[in-house]
């Protein structure tokens, strides 16, 4: 029997629905504005005509940028930072919350070291100690100067912490009982019943790695170093992002600057968008999943 809904329950349906669907506009309407430009030709960017919709299609600024080896350059770059980076986030994450998900008769001063932990997402020793630190141990320059600072997602950490201690107690009574020992029990019970939390904290981790952008303007003294998104900063900082040479004075006269620069904005948020969709399903339950239970 289908439950009919009273005419406040619908007042209040349709507008929850009506202001997530403007929310999702307001979203999606800069994005496509970017895209617009990105795809029309130089006078139809300089005159204002172009909106949501190309004017003058043309794939020129993709050309263009694409052919510019710095832009692929510090693409490959961003590549390199996110498969290392998420990789360790998620390494470190896991073994971090596995025994802080413990009672504490499991683990002697679990709540001291929950503490410290979150003591240190509400506190930091600040950027010049960040960078000497960097600086002294050599890594000013390398890839390993933009993942390791940000190694222990300690936000990710508490959501992972509490989805552990979420799951029966039983499971894990019953393989120790086994004959389980721990990496076990994390092996094959925890992970495998993780996984809607796992992919949240991977989407989680992969943005915060690909978006990144000040540290690399920080940490790498070679322009030549810079991840995507570092690069994308100074890109737009500049006067003009065209390199003048024998090879571009052709594609000049059909690309502007602001198609260019509109065309490496979009290409350096297209990652990210094509990996959402295959991590959405598990998005919303995982969240709330990791966060019902202290």
């Amino acid at each position: 029997m289908v439950e009919r809904l009273s005419w406040s329950r619908k007042i209040f349906v349709v507008t929850n629905y009506l202001f997530l669907i403007t929310l999702a506009v307001m979203c999606i309407i800069p994005l496509l504005h970017v895209l617009a430009i990105s795809l029309s030709s130089s006078s139809a960017a300089a005159s204002g005509l172009v909106v949501l919709w190309p004017v003058n299609f043309t794939w020129e600024s993709y050309k263009l940028i694409l052919s510019k080896p710095e832009f692929l350059q510090s693409f490959w770059i961003s590549v390199q930072r996110v498969l290392l980076g998420v990789t360790i986030n998620m390494v470190l994450t896991v073994l971090i919350a596995y025994p802080l998900s413990k009672d504490n008769a499991a683990l002697k001063g679990r709540t001291l070291y929950v503490w410290l932990f979150v003591f240190t997402m509400l506190f930091n020793g600040g950027l010049i100690p960040l960078y000497m630190t960097i600086k002294n141990l050599g890594l000013l320059d390398t890839i390993a100067a933009l993942v390791l600072h940000h190694a222990v997602p300690v936000f990710n950490v508490v959501i992972l912490i509490n989805f552990f201690r979420a799951l029966p107690k039983e499971l894990e009574e019953a393989a120790l009982v086994d004959g389980a020992g721990h990496f076990t029990i994390l092996q094959k019970i925890y992970l495998p019943l993780s996984l809607p939390s796992l992919a949240t904290l991977t989407l989680f981790a992969t943005v915060n790695q690909w978006n990144a952008w000040f540290d690399g303007i920080i940490f790498m003294n070679t322009p030549a170093n810079y991840p995507l998104q570092s690069y994308l900063y100074t890109v737009i900082n500049s006067v003009n992002t065209l390199l003048v040479n024998s090879v571009d004075v052709e594609m000049i006269a059909l690309v502007s600057d602001s198609t260019a620069k509109s065309a490496q904005i979009f290409l350096g948020a297209l990652p990210v968008l094509l990996i959402y969709p295959f991590l959405q399903k598990y998005f919303m339950k995982g969240l709330i999943l990791g966060s019902v239970k202290e």
